[in-house]
């Protein structure tokens, strides 16, 4: 089955034949399903599978593969995220939806390199999202119950055949401006006032305005050899808050600016061999590089405002692969 936008009718019919189901779209789309096997995350913006689209009417779907039908639906929250890993199956993968700027959100914003196993096993998802031109709070759905959140996250663990495994493929289209200044942070957090820049003590805030930084670029560090971006979410005169964490040991740049967004995912998505299982790219990917009514070559999938690759990332494109060992 394609994933790929359905219409309510079409995602019911695929629900009452018994389907695992990754769910997107608006709340009250979401409301009117049924129970059954399937998990969703709020948002009305998704990358379809011919263009960048907003709709508030249709539901993004994604059938995932179970090989055998054994797999488990959890909620968790800041109280029992850190059993993420060890509820995983040997060899299999889990895909998770986590309501933005809850607690549960920040925990594993944070914490994720502490859970134990943590990356025995692809962990995979996306931050739920809603209409940004209102005033709607994000949530998570368990669909086997019929219960909606805006504090918990939901997750499928799904087992794969000894012969099949999983991977993550992560995109970053971003790269450190090395002519940039040095930034580092003196706490880990979401939030920040000062800040060390090239060694002194700085007010971020006025620093940006200062130097007339574009915010549409995030900051970026190097994290054991992974380019991980952490992208502004707002600037008033005395903070600056962030949509993913920094953290205090780490050195960040701002990166270099981006003018064509489909171009530079396309040179930069790697040559799929079979379908992705899941894919997701982020809001701020969507609006900086206008991707409405925009086609990027061999992925679709809602528009999050967060994804998850083990840890929280944000402006990246992300992937699960599932290949013959």
């Amino acid at each position: 089955m394609e994933s790929k936008l359905y219409t309510i009718q079409e995602t019911i019919q695929l629900i009452e034949a018994g389907k695992l189901l990754a769910l997107a779209a608006d709340e009250a789309i979401l409301k009117q399903l049924p129970k059954g096997n399937w998990i969703a995350g709020t948002t009305p913006y998704f990358m379809d599978t011919e263009k960048g689209v907003f709709s508030k009417t249709h539901i993004y779907v994604n059938e995932l593969s179970t090989f055998g039908n054994e797999y488990s639906i959890k909620v968790y929250d800041e109280d029992n995220i850190y059993d993420i890993a060890n509820n995983a199956y040997v060899n299999g993968y889990t895909l998770i939806i986590i309501p933005p700027f809850q607690e549960i959100h920040k925990k594993y914003a944070l914490e994720a390199d502490n859970i134990e196993g943590l990356y025995n096993n692809p962990i995979i998802g996306w931050v739920a999202g809603s209409d940004l031109s209102g005033n709607q709070v994000p949530k998570t759905f368990n669909g086997t119950i019929s219960e909606l959140y805006i504090n918990k996250a939901v997750a499928v663990h799904i087992k794969l055949p000894d012969t099949k495994f999983a991977e993550v493929q992560i995109v970053n289209i971003f790269e450190r401006d090395e002519n940039s200044d040095e930034i580092q942070f003196f706490e880990d957090g979401f939030e920040c006032d000062y800040c060390i820049i090239n060694g002194k003590k700085t007010l971020l805030s006025a620093y940006l305005k200062q130097n007339n930084i574009d915010v549409k670029s995030p900051l970026v560090a190097d994290y054991s050899g992974a380019m991980i971006n952490i992208s502004i979410k707002k600037v008033d005169n005395e903070k600056v808050s962030f949509y993913a964490p920094f953290f205090h040991d780490r050195v960040y740049k701002f990166a270099k600016k981006i003018n064509d967004y489909v171009c530079e995912f396309e040179k930069n998505i790697p040559k799929l061999e079979v379908q992705s299982e899941f894919s997701c790219n982020c809001i701020l990917n969507y609006l900086y590089g206008n991707l409405e009514n925009k086609k990027i070559k061999s992925t679709s999938g809602p528009i999050t405002f967060g994804e998850i690759a083990y840890k929280l990332l944000n402006q990246t494109l992300i992937h699960l692969i599932i290949s013959d060992k």
